[in-house]
């Protein structure tokens, strides 16, 4: 047989077939068989030396997919965060700023003793056995106010009871 693209003909139908099965769309795929069937017909003794033309070429289409999506994963351009980060849609501030907020009332509206214990726990994230030594103060003490502000500030802060100010509570 000679090298002329007649002996690949009947077989460009099945393999543009198989290239729209693994590209993206209808010109990838051309692209894909035309890629193929440049690199089969550039072999020296093609068709000769091939005993199975048609699975040849769907072997070379199959290797020319793979070289392609290898090349895009190689050369898939990064992105800096830094450069998106402002066009990224991003949930609003004001919810957590209301806690927050809602949350500092209601810290300052717990009696002196639970305000005291609550922030040395749960802000400055001391165990209880070192806030009873601050404190001077037995650990069930701790442990007792510890309890007592927290269920405070869950009501408050769930709207149960309105946070008053520790000098209004104390006026």
């Amino acid at each position: 047989m000679n090298n002329s693209p007649g002996v690949v003909e009947r077989y460009v139908a099945d393999l543009r077939h198989y290239a729209r099965v693994l590209s993206a769309g209808r010109g990838d795929a051309d692209d894909l068989v035309q890629e193929c069937l440049a690199r089969a017909l550039a072999r020296p003794n093609f068709p000769a030396d091939i005993r199975n033309v048609r699975a040849y070429l769907f072997s070379v289409l199959h290797n020319v997919h793979v070289d392609q999506v290898s090349r895009r994963a190689e050369t898939t351009d990064t992105v800096d965060f830094e450069e998106v980060a402002g066009s990224i849609p991003q949930p609003a501030a004001q919810p957590a700023a209301i806690e927050l907020r809602d949350l500092a009332r209601a810290l300052d509206a717990l009696p002196e003793e639970q305000h005291r214990v609550v922030l040395l726990v749960g802000l400055e994230g001391l165990t209880y056995e070192e806030t009873a030594q601050v404190l001077d103060l037995p650990i069930g003490t701790v442990m007792s106010r510890l309890s007592r502000g927290r269920e405070a500030l869950r009501r408050m802060t769930e709207g149960r009871n309105a946070p008053k100010r520790r000098a209004e509570a104390r006026a």
